[in-house]
This record gives C-alpha cells, structure tokens and sequence, in this order.
C-alpha cells in the first residue's frame, strides 16, 4: 500500500523535522516552530518559503504538529500546499529542503519553484 498524504494537510518527514531542530539548536532557539509559505517568484511564478520562527503564531496560520516539530501553514499558502511533503535531502544530488508537492503542474530545474 502506498503512504499518501491525506489533502488536508503537510507532512513532514522525520529526517525533515530532525534538520529543523538542528537549525533551530544551532540558531539558538528552544521554542521554534517551522513556518512553510508560498511566495510569487521564480522561474515557473511561485516559490517555498521556509523559516524557522520563535514568534506566536498568527491567527492566519494553520498549525500541523508533526516528529515534535509545530509547523505553522499561512492559509492563503495553504491550498497551494496541501497534500505536500517536506523531506530534507542531503545526497550527491544535492543537499537541502525538498517538496513533493501533488498540486504543482510543472516547477523549474532545480526544484524551489513551481506552478499550479
């Protein structure tokens, strides 16, 4: 059986999590949480923003708990992100943040745009 993820929501996976408590030890920061937006920019018009904050979260925001890491979705980013996983990569290919995001159409080469 595949693992899918359900629409409603964002996963992140383990290895992900673990990575944003690194950053957040190495920032400094005990009580974080990851905020994931989509911004317009780059090559195919949107673009993953990602953040470590300390701050409260908005009222605006969608809050997903997952691997003990509070991941904050603005809900204005959130339909273009439902049903994404957030993985972290550090192979050959390249290291860092990766999206499996279901609504993207198309996204650029080296994977931090997209469109829907």
């Amino acid at each position: 059986m595949v693992n899918q993820v359900p629409v409603n929501t964002i996963e992140i996976t383990e290895k992900a999590a673990n990575k944003v408590k690194t950053f957040a030890e190495q920032d400094g920061k005990s009580n974080f949480a990851l905020r994931v937006a989509v911004k317009g920019g780059g090559c195919s018009g949107l673009t993953y923003d990602l953040e470590i904050t300390d701050k409260d979260a908005s009222s605006d925001e969608k809050i997903i708990i997952q691997h003990d890491v509070e991941v904050r979705v603005p809900k204005k980013s959130f339909i273009f992100l439902a049903g994404t996983t957030l993985d972290f990569s550090d192979g050959l290919n390249g290291k860092g943040f990766v999206f499996s995001n279901p609504n993207a159409k198309k996204s650029c080469g080296c994977g931090t745009s997209f469109a829907v």
